[in-house]
């Protein structure tokens, strides 16, 4: 039974950073790619960013580039995401995900794509 287990949310003010992380089992967690989403109030579940099982290929959603880092720990089957510069819309609920096959770089940011999802973590940005 595949879990993921996120953790790190919070509140922060506007421009500071948190770290989240998802902790994975049940699954062979370097042979699969790993995305993070967030959903708002009232908005659609939003991709944010993904890595490869290796960590060498990586996409982020255009909201978050230059200011999100995605990376994984093979060794401790997690990964996370690190924020800096937060905004007040970067708040939302934050998702870990994992396929249960292999995915094509341009499907990374494909929310349908993913069949296994955490409870999720909420991250406030004060303005």
């Amino acid at each position: 039974q595949v879990q993921l287990v996120e953790s790190g949310g919070g509140l922060v003010q506007a421009g500071g950073s948190l770290r989240l992380s998802c902790a994975a089992s049940g699954l062979t967690f370097s042979s699969y790619a790993m995305g993070w989403f967030r959903q708002a109030p009232g908005k659609e579940r939003e991709f944010v960013a993904a890595v490869n099982g290796r960590g060498s290929n990586i996409l982020y959603g255009d909201s978050v580039k230059g200011r999100f880092t995605i990376s994984r720990d093979n060794a401790k089957n997690t990964v996370y995401l690190q924020m800096n510069s937060l905004k007040f819309e970067d708040t939302a609920v934050y998702y870990c995900a994992a396929p249960s096959r292999s995915l094509r770089y341009w499907d990374y940011g494909a929310r349908e794509y993913y069949d296994y999802w955490g409870q999720g973590t909420q991250v406030t940005v004060s303005s």
